[in-house]
């Protein structure tokens, strides 16, 4: 694996990044397709993503020589405190995530999911004091716009249910996202809180075990989302993370609603509306806008 500091050639780094910005937009077409099929229910699909997400970075992290075990820390043998609210935030994304795309189709449900990580974000740093040019605001407004365009009434609106859930699984991954801000070691604190919110899973689905039913298809999916796209996909998104600045890294990240969109296109023959095109570009640019309105600030200061 590669170490997490050291020089990188540029082609790496884009290899990287490209290659988990896939991960990323492969979980919505992952958990659209098996709740699409009815191959499995929403609570089953978030148990088993959480369970082998939480295997395979306890098994990656064993061969790194670090742990996810709750009770051990991989820099001391004292216990590693537990931050619960980034353990319920991300158990609470994905039990939203996986109800949402029971409804909504994988490129609007990703927009939406985007959106509202990333307006979150700008919200908790207009709370805490950051301040927004001309620019910046414009561009707020703007990805405002389109989310309340995208979720107003009207035929080729999307199921104002699934749009909640997903919004709503948006805020609690962008919290979770803000909690990691920091961390020593994002991607063993990102095992252990796999480890510690896979029990609440289970939990919802014993609670909602009447509904439960699963095909080995359905199965199947829902471990190459936990395993693979979230599990290998943290791996190598932690890994060219440093390598990249903070206004490029939330930038490629522009890039998942569209890859997730083109996926439900040619995977899911979901079509693309213009609603959700004249959304996505106001979205995306808007969101754009308001990164490159923070970098000017920072650069003027």
């Amino acid at each position: 694996m590669p170490e997490p500091q050291g020089r990188w050639p540029a082609g790496k780094v884009a290899l990287f990044t490209t290659v988990a910005m896939l991960a990323f937009a492969a979980n919505s077409l992952l958990c659209r397709m098996a709740l699409q099929q009815r191959g499995i229910d929403p609570a089953s699909f978030g148990s088993i993503r959480l369970v082998s997400g939480a295997l395979a970075l306890t098994l990656i992290l064993r061969l790194r020589g670090g742990s996810a075990n709750p009770d051990k820390s991989a820099a001391a043998a004292a216990p590693a405190k537990a931050d619960w609210l980034a353990v319920t935030m991300l158990f609470a994304y994905v039990a939203f995530f996986s109800f949402a795309y029971l409804i909504l189709p994988a490129g609007t449900g990703a927009l939406i999911l985007f959106g509202a990580v990333q307006l979150t974000m700008f919200c908790v740093g207009l709370r805490a004091g950051e301040m927004f040019g001309a620019l910046a605001w414009s561009g707020f407004v703007l990805a405002i716009g389109g989310l309340v365009y995208l979720m107003s009434p009207g035929l080729a609106a999307p199921p104002p249910l699934g749009a909640l859930l997903m919004a709503l699984a948006g805020v609690a991954w962008g919290v979770y996202s803000l909690r990691g801000r920091g961390v020593a070691d994002p991607l063993a604190a990102t095992g252990r809180n796999f480890v510690r919110a896979a029990p609440m899973a289970l939990v919802l689905s014993l609670v909602l075990a009447a509904q439960a039913h699963a095909d080995r298809s359905g199965i199947a999916l829902a471990i190459a989302s936990g395993a693979i796209t979230s599990g290998l996909g943290y791996v190598v998104w932690y890994s060219a993370l440093p390598r990249l600045g903070a206004l490029l890294a939330a930038t490629v990240q522009l890039s998942v609603p569209p890859i997730a969109a083109f996926g439900g296109v040619l995977f899911l023959a979901e079509p693309v509306t213009p609603r959700l095109a004249l959304a996505s570009v106001a979205i995306l640019g808007g969101i754009a806008l308001v990164l490159f309105g923070r970098t000017r600030a920072v650069r003027a200061q």
